[in-house]
């Protein structure tokens, strides 16, 4: 069991490449093995060939988004101060922020959980579902909103878990919360002929699962206790947290909204393109969670080192993880380009029309996100280095910008132009568009840690 000075030595001292692979490995088993049952109720729904069964799983993904959103705001804006204050060796400051950072997350869960209930009857038509798809989007997210305040609470104790090192205890709670959920589908979907809505009861119990382990992780190798006694409700706090988490909050409560609104720019062409598009935005998410793990392992080395003021190495972090991205990303872009119609027809059963519409029509738009994906590596962290330096207007703009700035003018201009293919382009064109947006922000803040090391440098001499 490691003590607070034994990980901070660890995390200023330990060779990069060591360290790096050691805290990504279990990050990237986490995010990869969420990603993949995230598409369990995906795949498994898709078996009951029906378009409209798979669009609703798609028609509520905002909501989950929602969830996740909430999660990683009190997740990330807790845990990006915990690290911070870990490096600095402030354990008790560490210990008020992390439980004040739980337990709102909590609340706020209960209130997702409330809302959503009032008003569920309006949801799906908001959300964009079709008469058809309408009824199975209510089915499965009467379960999700009962599930919602251990699903918040999941992602906060996760991510707190992995600002301070100790990714591995977060790999073990989501990674068996992960492998439950794809166990119980097809249980709960087919043998309880539940449906739609057996996935989504699949899904909250396999995060409550989850989320005992990732509590039982907070008791383990000397991380950090959550004492309600702890909790300090003070406005210092919460702007600390909103400081650290408002860039979660905008990347995923736009990802939310933008994910309304290819729902809705793809109703018109019916259940098979909401039920492709829903398809694609999963195996999407696939690929770039191997990224977003190293990312994960990449967040607390640059947060105790940006606290004990060893910029050099929170360069070369960086600049090493981004190295990794192009390489990830390049041969899943590679293999979704050659491999697109297998890939969407993975969930969709039959040769009818309807399933040959959906892999169409999904495997278009996955070979267009293909061509600029390889890029995505260094938008993604960039994103989290300036978040977890604390930069958060910064941080905001790049979190805002993907699925907001220029996904959402994409979305609403160029299927006006070009029907279903401007749909389908928004997508890489956002992408491409976040990139170059991003490229002279993150460069200006590497330059500046450089000067400020020099600095440091010239006074050690003098």
């Amino acid at each position: 069991m490691q003590s607070y000075d034994e990980k901070h030595k660890r995390m200023i001292e330990q060779p990069l490449p060591k360290l790096l692979a050691a805290l990504a490995a279990p990050a990237i088993v986490a995010v990869m093995i969420t990603s993949i049952y995230n598409m369990a109720d995906t795949f498994f729904v898709g078996l009951m060939g029906s378009s409209s069964k798979t669009g609703a799983v798609g028609v509520a993904l905002p909501i989950m988004t929602i969830i996740q959103a909430v999660g990683f705001f009190f997740g990330h804006g807790s845990g990006n101060y915990v690290s911070r204050a870990l490096g600095h060796k402030d354990t008790r400051d560490a210990e008020t922020m992390a439980a004040t950072g739980f337990y709102s997350g909590i609340v706020m869960g209960l209130v997702i959980t409330v809302s959503g209930f009032a008003l569920i009857k309006w949801l799906p038509g908001w959300l964009g579902a079709t008469e058809t798809i309408e009824p199975y989007t209510r089915e499965y997210l009467q379960y999700i909103f009962i599930g919602a305040p251990w699903m918040v609470g999941s992602l906060i104790l996760n991510n707190q878990l992995r600002f301070q090192g100790s990714a591995f205890y977060g790999m073990i709670g989501i990674g068996s919360g992960g492998i439950l959920n794809i166990a119980l589908d097809p249980i709960f979907i087919f043998t309880l002929d539940m449906g739609v809505g057996g996935a989504a009861l699949a899904t909250i119990l396999s995060q409550f699962v989850g989320f005992v382990l990732l509590w039982i992780g907070t008791l383990k190798g000397g991380n950090i206790r959550l004492r309600i006694k702890n909790v300090r409700p003070s406005l210092e706090n919460y702007r600390e947290i909103l400081r650290g988490g408002l860039p979660s909050l905008w990347r995923q409560g736009l990802s939310s909204v933008s994910t309304m609104c290819l729902n809705l720019a793809a109703r018109p062409y019916g259940d098979p393109a909401i039920a492709a598009f829903s398809i694609v935005s999963r195996v999407m998410m696939f690929a770039l969670s191997a990224v977003i793990g190293f990312g994960q392992g990449f967040q607390p080395v640059c947060g105790f080192n940006y606290g004990a003021e060893r910029y050099d190495r929170v360069r070369g972090a960086f600049w090493l993880s981004f190295k990794v991205s192009i390489v990830v990303l390049t041969a899943f872009a590679i293999l979704g380009a050659c491999f697109a119609p297998g890939v969407v027809e993975i969930f969709m059963t039959g040769e009818n029309a309807e399933a040959l519409e959906v892999a169409a029509i999904g495997a278009k738009a996955l070979r267009l996100q293909c061509i600029f994906f390889p890029l995505l590596g260094f938008l993604t962290l960039s994103n989290m280095m300036l978040q977890t330096i604390g930069l958060a207007g910064r941080a905001s703009v790049l979190a805002a910008s993907r699925q907001g700035i220029f996904f959402l003018p994409a979305i609403f201009i160029l299927p006006r132009l070009f029907g279903l293919a401007g749909v389908q382009w928004s997508q890489p064109i956002a992408d491409l568009l976040s990139v170059l947006l991003t490229i002279p922000i993150t460069l200006s803040v590497l330059r500046e840690m450089k000067r400020v090391e020099e600095r440091q440098k010239r006074v050690a001499q003098a």
